[in-house]
């Protein structure tokens, strides 16, 4: 299902507004008392099917951290992420070299049309000077 086949609501406009307002990672509870400390009424569940639905339609990255999922607002072309470990500053990357060697080894293998996801965690400049 694709964004133009959801129907439009005012809570699914707030969990995207508040969403994209994050320059990084963020679990669907932080986005929610986010939504809440601004004055929204809008519930746990309905950010948890908003995200959800953001990143089904591409407008949202997903990535497992710490046993829960978290959210960015991302870019809709297939990229991949450099993320701070410390403060979870996120580089949207597009590395050519991966992309070949993950058809190069899908070939290999005897599969085709390749699918993958790459998040490289380290620590950015300014956290890594704070040590």
């Amino acid at each position: 299902m694709t964004d133009t086949t959801r129907r439009p609501t005012r809570q699914r406009e707030a969990v995207r507004e508040a969403l994209a307002a994050s320059d990084e990672f963020v679990s669907a509870q932080a986005l929610h008392q986010s939504l809440r400390g601004a004055g929204s009424t809008v519930g746990l569940a309905t950010v948890y099917r908003a995200l959800a639905a953001l990143a089904e339609d591409g407008e949202a990255d997903a990535l497992q951290s710490g046993g829960e999922l978290l959210y960015r607002a991302c870019t809709p072309t297939h990229h991949h992420h450099l993320i701070c470990r410390s403060c979870g500053r996120t580089v949207e990357l597009e590395a050519a070299a991966v992309e070949r060697w993950a058809g190069q080894v899908a070939a290999q293998h005897g599969f085709v049309e390749p699918e993958h996801v790459v998040d490289i965690f380290g620590l950015c400049a300014a956290c890594a000077a704070a040590r």
